[in-house]
């Protein structure tokens, strides 16, 4: 790890994404941090258009500072989609300052934008891991995980309802109301309707059979 020198403003540690540098002292709104450096590659080259890392970064069209080297310590600096700094690119003079675009605080991690095409190319495969996309995940996971207890309520709300429902259905197949007759049944009765014994109680008791008359009627008669 390359030797920071003790009157720099940051040093290099870790963090969620590996290394990273962080503020040692108060840095203002508008400072510059660091120099961002690196060999000069001329696209119009071959060999230099041909070469290849993360740490490549464009002054313009042309040209590009390949940062991949141990002494540029900018290239420590993590990505964040909320940054403190920012690039501060200066074209003429081939050089690139990372400043401050607020106040940042000691122990602070230094991070700036690394634009659209890097995001792409790097960073969106993998998924972003600066603090600003980590508690986007967290409140989408969190939305995710409160819908599905919703639903499983719901679910269970639901089969609850419908248990009951058949066991309500159950006791009534069970138990049969009784069924008043409506027939009534006549002194004669119906024909091919056999008399219940309360009927056949009222024909003995209400009807008498007509006696004949005694042998002594017969003889006054004659």
């Amino acid at each position: 790890m390359p030797v920071i020198s003790s009157n720099k403003p940051y040093r290099i540690g870790r963090s969620k994404t590996g290394l990273g540098l962080f503020a040692t002292k108060p840095i203002k709104k508008g400072e510059k941090i660091i120099r961002y450096f690196g060999p000069l590659l001329d696209t119009k080259k071959e060999e230099d258009d041909a070469v290849e890392n993360k740490y490549l970064f464009e002054l313009d069209k042309r040209w590009t500072i390949d940062g991949s080297v141990r002494e540029n310590i900018a290239r420590y600096i993590n990505h964040s989609c909320r940054p403190n700094a920012e690039s501060d690119v200066k074209p003429r003079k081939k050089k690139i300052f990372i400043r401050a675009i607020k106040n940042i605080e000691p122990g602070e991690e230094i991070n700036y934008d690394y634009g659209t095409d890097y995001f792409k190319a790097y960073l969106k495969p993998i998924g972003c891991k600066c603090e600003g996309c980590e508690r986007k995940r967290k409140k989408k996971r969190a939305e995710a995980r409160a819908e599905r207890i919703r639903l499983k309520e719901k679910e269970e709300r639901k089969a609850k309802r419908k248990a009951e429902k058949s066991v309500k259905g159950g006791s009534r197949a069970k138990v049969k109301p009784r069924v008043k007759s409506t027939v009534k049944t006549t002194t004669h009765g119906k024909a091919g309707t056999k008399p219940t014994t309360k009927a056949r109680r009222g024909l003995n008791s209400g009807v008498r059979r007509s006696k004949g008359p005694s042998l002594n009627e017969q003889a006054q008669a004659a």
